[in-house]
């Protein structure tokens, strides 16, 4: 099933099919209001959505819509000209509906009443940076192509936060004390056992929230073992682990591995499961805490 990822901290957007698989990376261009679920906020909501409607199939690139409508217009410099306040969307839409009662759906809080979309925009138009007042601008050649391999109800998150990854020079000084407040402090693991050598030769992902703020890590060593996976109490159950593995699950594709392997705590056994992952042991005490090994296959 494939999903989309949109992060406002690296305004860039991540499609993803079967077993996390990385299909796709473009950059986008969320509200320059920044975030936030508010009727008339002007802002790109947060939270869990899904693609309600795709508008917009065989148009031209450039078409013109008002109101999901084509206006029979195809956007030109010289049309922007004429019409220089317009909030242009073109090509294609991609119109999103909110998931969470109360939060981006419902009230003066529902996204599909917002008409957020995910859509089409003139040529020179900057991505990678805010400027919408509230949807997702996408460079038209981006959204003709995820509109093509996408289906409605397709599950879109959008976040606040963003991922990536590096070395232990680069990112152990932010990556280290999320381990330690994690591991250490709350789990009670040795410190002596939760530094060793092979953060020098892993690759580290660091997730970072709105303000730049660590709130999760986890690596990937050269034999294809992933470890230290550690999230900020106050960002669990926020998709952060997802976005840290599939960043991981991404590395471990670019460097032709064929498998990857994890010593996961048993209470974290079915959040792996659901990213592929399958037991190939008996459960182990490792730090006092009970473990079990699973792997995935990354080529067939």
């Amino acid at each position: 099933m494939m999903r989309i990822w949109i992060s406002i901290k690296s305004q860039s957007l991540e499609l993803y099919g079967d077993n996390e698989i990385l299909l796709r990376r473009h950059e986008v261009s969320t509200s320059n209001h920044g975030a936030g679920e508010q009727k008339d906020s002007y802002r790109t909501p947060r939270g869990r959505h899904l693609v309600r409607a795709k508008i917009g199939a065989g148009a031209p690139e450039n078409t013109v819509f008002v109101r999901r409508r084509p206006t029979g217009e195809i956007w030109s410099p010289a049309l922007a000209k004429r019409f220089p306040g317009r909030d242009w969307i073109l090509t294609r839409i991609l119109w999103l509906s909110g998931r969470e009662p109360g939060f981006n759906r419902l009230g003066d809080v529902d996204t599909m009443r917002r008409f957020i979309y995910l859509h089409g925009s003139p040529d020179g138009v900057p991505m990678g940076t805010p400027g919408s007042i509230g949807c997702v601008r996408m460079r038209n050649r981006d959204i003709i192509e995820l509109f093509d391999l996408v289906s409605p109800y397709t599950p879109v998150d959008i976040v606040e936060y963003g991922v990536e990854d590096g070395d232990w020079p680069t990112l152990g000084p932010l990556a280290g004390p999320v381990r330690e407040n994690v591991f250490v402090k709350e789990q009670g693991v040795p410190a002596d056992m939760e530094y060793d050598g092979a953060d020098a030769l892993s690759r580290h992902v660091l997730a970072r929230g709105p303000g730049g703020e660590a709130i999760g890590t986890g690596r990937l060593l050269p034999d294809g073992h992933i470890g230290r996976v550690a999230i900020a109490p106050e960002w669990r159950g926020k998709g952060v682990g997802t976005a840290l593995m599939s960043r991981l699950i991404e590395l471990a594709g670019d460097r032709g591995l064929d498998q990857l392997a994890l010593n996961a705590q048993t209470t974290a056994i079915d959040f792996y499961r659901g990213l592929g992952f399958a037991e190939t042991g008996a459960e182990f005490m490792e730090a006092g805490i009970p473990h079990v090994t699973m792997t995935r296959r990354l080529r067939a």
